[in-house]
């Protein structure tokens, strides 16, 4: 990584949600904040070196992203395959935008990572009789890599051995709760997390948990778009968080939209069913109304291009023939191979009345997974002294402009214990927990009303989905500077005639926390002039690398107005925070 730590030297004044006072608080080490692969392997790593760890979480504990990941973990397990091939995949996936280092750090660590979650419980489908691990393969990887659970429900099977873990360390733990904001004593350094718990935990209400470390491992921000494959919960909470609290974030255009999510009509809105892309990596191939092989011809991949490409094409192809969606053909597959190797797959599709042995299954892109967030170096620190980030709501540098298929598991599980080991070594087990100073000065940010979140998911997908321009990003921007407008303010013009005033809640915050993430989002994507990984800009088809192989890096100014510099290469910054050791 290049250029000097950027970390703030005096603490600022805080920007908060508008909440209650905490009614009650509790000590630990670290606070990790989401119950996914990042989260729960953080936390069972920094238990068992003996910290007070708690878990925070804002469903159940197995109610994360990780849960629904059908394709499976990549990593190079098989015979011939290397590390270096992994590296050399991921690179080409991103777009010129991966870091380098933090690439080889995840491809060379998470062979033996994936052996360590093995070891946890996890069982990963086998290939024969002497256990050897069944691989297949997916978009942009050239061996097959990809190690999968009970078919297609690799995620279900990660979550079930993590938390049994979790549980059997006897690892306090704060379901249905939702974090709100960052504590920090008198120096700025991190002390602990405010937080509701709703209605079903052992607190009622907002409290908060004093900690000299946290972990954020929140998720996503798929809600951000009327149609995702992320879960309700997946709104942007830790990047927001982040951004009041005044760390730095990058590279939130780079959206990958998944290219088969099974279409359910123009009009669905939320989470959709994934059709993973291991259907095609098993054989399945992509066909338009008139049973059209589309891919082939456009990538030597055909089907198994990295997915901003098949993402793109799809929907060129949707464009050119005026169709909602286009069609994944798995037919030859055969009703045994169905039930066997994707069950959870065949059961979703016949459950919405399509039955892929016996019919082509209807599929469109949709929003599924943040390649930026909140920024880290390699041992996930954030540029606030105690914070880390790990998992989809941080960005390493490893997944550059794009994604590669089934990386974000590994990553998930690779920078966690390395946080976990930043960490041990910089808070001793048992310290004194601190002392959260009050602000010289508290801004609350204003709040949004609840129903405002279908206003923000309907003007983000029309003007900074799949396809964008400057004139889409613009008027995004136009309706989502109309809802800043009107948050905290019943009587603003343009609110609707019904608005009340929102009250502090969970469906307020998250809808505040969207417009947050939103704004960030349609910032970047206009400052980005050109087209790059799942970034598409219509209007400037091209890839600059002499302008734009480089990373935005924001942060949230005390006005609230956006602070936005380029870095000088696809090296992301040092992220140390000043007297932290490298």
């Amino acid at each position: 990584m290049t250029g000097q730590p950027s970390a703030p030297t005096a603490p600022r004044p805080a920007i908060r949600l508008p909440a209650p006072a905490p009614g009650w608080a509790e000590p630990a080490d670290v606070v990790v904040v989401g119950s996914g692969v990042a989260g729960l392997t953080a936390a069972l790593r920094c238990a068992a070196a003996g910290l007070r760890t708690v878990v925070v979480t804002k469903a159940r504990l197995d109610d994360g992203s990780t849960r629904w990941a059908q394709g499976g973990i990549a990593a190079a397990l098989g015979e011939g395959d290397t590390p270096e091939q992994h590296l050399d995949d991921t690179l080409v996936a991103g777009a010129g935008l991966c870091d380098a280092d933090a690439v080889r750090l995840l491809v060379t660590e998470g062979p033996d990572a994936v052996r360590r979650l093995i070891d946890t419980g996890a069982v990963f489908d086998k290939a024969d009789a002497a256990g050897t691990i069944a691989l297949t393969r997916e978009g942009g990887h050239h061996r097959r890599r990809i190690a999968h659970a009970g078919g297609d429900a690799t995620g279900a099977e990660i979550s079930r051995a993590l938390v049994e873990a979790v549980r059997a360390r006897s690892i306090r733990t704060v379901e249905n709760a939702l974090v709100l904001d960052l504590l920090t004593d008198a120096e700025g350094r991190t002390a602990g997390v405010t937080l509701h718990v709703m209605g079903e935990g052992r607190h009622d209400g907002v409290g908060a948990i004093h900690a000299p470390a946290v972990v954020l491992a929140t998720g996503g921000m798929g809600q951000v778009f009327s149609a995702t494959t992320n879960p309700a919960v997946s709104t942007g909470d830790g990047v927001a968080l982040a951004l009041r609290a005044g760390a730095e974030v990058s590279d939130l255009e780079f959206v990958q939209f998944h290219p088969t999510v099974l279409f359910l009509g123009a009009d669905a809105e939320g989470q959709q069913p994934l059709v993973s892309e291991a259907v095609r990596g098993e054989g399945a191939y992509l066909v338009d109304a008139d049973g059209t092989r589309f891919m082939v011809g456009q990538h030597e991949l055909a089907e198994l291009a990295p997915r901003d490409i098949v993402a793109k094409a799809i929907t060129r192809r949707m464009l050119e023939q005026d169709a909602e969606h286009m069609y994944l053909d798995g037919r030859h597959f055969g009703a045994e191979m169905w039930a066997e190797r994707f069950p959870t797959i065949l059961a979703a599709c016949r459950a919405h009345g399509i039955d892929p042995v016996t019919e082509p299954i209807p599929v469109a892109p949709a929003a599924h997974y943040a390649s930026g967030g909140i920024r880290t170096d390699r041992s996930g620190r954030t540029t606030l002294p105690g914070l880390y980030a790990c998992g989809e709501t941080a960005c390493t540098g490893v997944h550059g402009a794009n994604r590669l298929a089934s990386n974000s598991l590994l990553e998930g599980l690779v920078y966690a214990e390395r946080i976990a080991e930043a960490i041990v070594a910089a808070h001793p087990a048992g310290a004194p927990a601190p002392v959260p100073a009050e602000p010289a000065r508290t801004e609350t940010i204003p709040l949004l009303a609840p129903e405002q979140r279908f206003a923000i998911q309907r003007a983000m997908t029309r003007g900074a989905g799949v396809l964008r321009s400057e004139a889409s990003l613009a008027e995004a921007a136009e309706a989502l500077s109309a809802l800043r407008a009107q948050a905290g303010d019943a009587t603003a013009e343009g609110a609707p005639a019904e608005a009340k005033p929102a009250e502090p809640g969970v469906e307020s915050w998250e809808a505040t926390n969207l417009l947050c993430v939103a704004r960030v989002l349609v910032d970047s994507a206009r400052r980005r002039t050109e087209t790059r990984g799942c970034h598409w800009r219509e209007d400037h088809p091209d890839r600059d690398d002499t302008h734009w192989r480089r990373h935005l890096v924001t942060r949230l100014n005390q006005d609230r107005t956006l602070s936005v510099h380029t870095t000088d290469g696809a090296g992301l910054p040092a992220t140390v925070p000043a007297g932290e050791t490298p």
